[in-house]
């Protein structure tokens, strides 16, 4: 009865990604742009079971354009976006980027959130030298696919850092167990990054478990956790399958604290995990209680637009956009490797999510924040810097 309410709960929580309110539509077809346009690509998971992901995203990037093209737009052209649907899916994010560039002939392609999927599409910018930003694919590998690639978000790295201190630090844990998901890059790899600066900082890993996205019993492997009895456990995975996590942990009696990576940040992970779910960590890009007049700004233009609290995601969206925009402006006449170069050279831009500046491996270097979930709000612990 258990697995069956759980399996309801997971269904309706997708299904509602899924319809979540947003102006996202998947289009595509043969447009071409006219003498007074500028074509931008954009790919994501806007169906399937990390749909909250892609729907954000897009919000993010269409409220941004929205504003640029009211103000006049670059050059005094119009930006015209074509957003496809990848289903979540790394083979139909590949064919979605070669059908943008081969068959739209965009300028520039802004995705994907999943690192998995940007690293199946990149290699396909790369190719056709048609400039690429993913939002927020925290993988370190997406980038290191070619000079056309780049990142408005950490990496994970820096992300993974961030969380083995806190565990140290904040949470005074001296052994942590490990819940990663196989077939995700940026679970395995976010794993990775924090066993290293855990074990660094004279911690022990007690439990190295995992499972496979999909899956909706974890009992197995949370039981092998408990009898670790680790301090906190680590979970980097996606919104989808950590909300069942948290329910499942604490009805077999681990109550230590849950933690994990930007891959919980969405309005569902509260819907899926219930009470189980609150006071637990994840690290993000951005907290919506900052009171910075650009994060206060976006919130409120965003809430009157989308009638919802924008989440990291969709502000990592904004921030793509944005950067994407300004660095076509100072081009001389808006090529794809002018276009590059001035995306390579962004320094100090005032993003949402905190300053932004493209090192020479085309990633984001700015800080991190630690957020504590408390329903469908995550209240901000600290931030933590480069």
């Amino acid at each position: 009865m258990k697995h069956i309410i759980l399996t309801a709960v997971l269904a309706l929580a997708v299904t509602s990604g899924c319809t979540r309110k947003s102006d996202t539509a998947a289009g595509g077809g043969t447009e071409k742009a006219s003498a007074n346009e500028i074509l931008v690509g954009e790919y994501g998971s806007l169906t399937g079971s990390e749909a909250t992901f892609g729907i954000s995203t897009s919000n993010g990037i269409k409220m941004a354009l929205d504003e640029v093209n009211k103000a006049g737009g670059v050059k005094g052209k119009q930006i015209k976006l074509i957003t496809l649907d990848n289903q979540g899916k790394s083979e139909e994010a590949a064919a979605a980027v070669t059908r943008l560039i081969t068959q739209n002939g965009v300028t520039a392609v802004l995705g994907e959130v999943a690192s998995s999927r940007s690293m199946a599409a990149a290699p396909i910018a790369q190719q056709n030298k048609i400039p690429m930003i993913s939002p927020s694919s925290t993988n370190p590998k997406v980038t290191e696919v070619g000079d056309y690639i780049f990142r408005v978000c950490f990496i994970d790295p820096f992300q993974g850092t961030v969380m083995a201190k806190f565990a140290s630090e904040n949470l005074k844990a001296k052994k942590v167990a490990i819940l990663r998901d196989v077939k995700s890059d940026y679970s395995v790899g976010l794993a990775d990054f924090f066993i290293k600066k855990f074990k660094d900082l004279g911690g022990e890993i007690v439990s190295d478990q995992s499972y496979q996205s999909g899956e909706m019993d974890f009992k197995a492997q949370l039981t092998q956790i408990k009898a670790a009895k680790p301090d906190a456990v680590f979970v980097p995975g996606y919104y989808t399958e950590v909300g069942l996590i948290a329910r499942q942990a604490r009805q077999l009696g681990l109550t230590v604290p849950l933690m994990g990576g930007d891959g919980w940040d969405s309005s569902k992970l509260f819907e899926i995990g219930g009470t189980a779910i609150n006071g637990n960590y994840f690290s993000n890009h951005y907290t919506t209680e900052s009171t910075e007049p650009v994060v206060v700004e976006f919130i409120k233009k965003y809430k009157e637009r989308y009638g919802d609290t924008p989440d990291g995601l969709a502000a990592l969206g904004y921030d793509s956009a944005k950067v994407l925009v300004e660095a076509m402006a100072r081009t001389a006449d808006l090529k794809p490797s002018q276009i590059r170069d001035e995306i390579a050279k962004t320094k100090d831009f005032n993003g949402v999510t905190g300053k932004i500046t493209i090192d020479a491996q085309r990633n984001a270097v700015k800080p991190a924040v630690i957020v504590k979930v408390d329903g469908n709000i995550n209240r901000f612990v600290t931030t933590i810097a480069p």
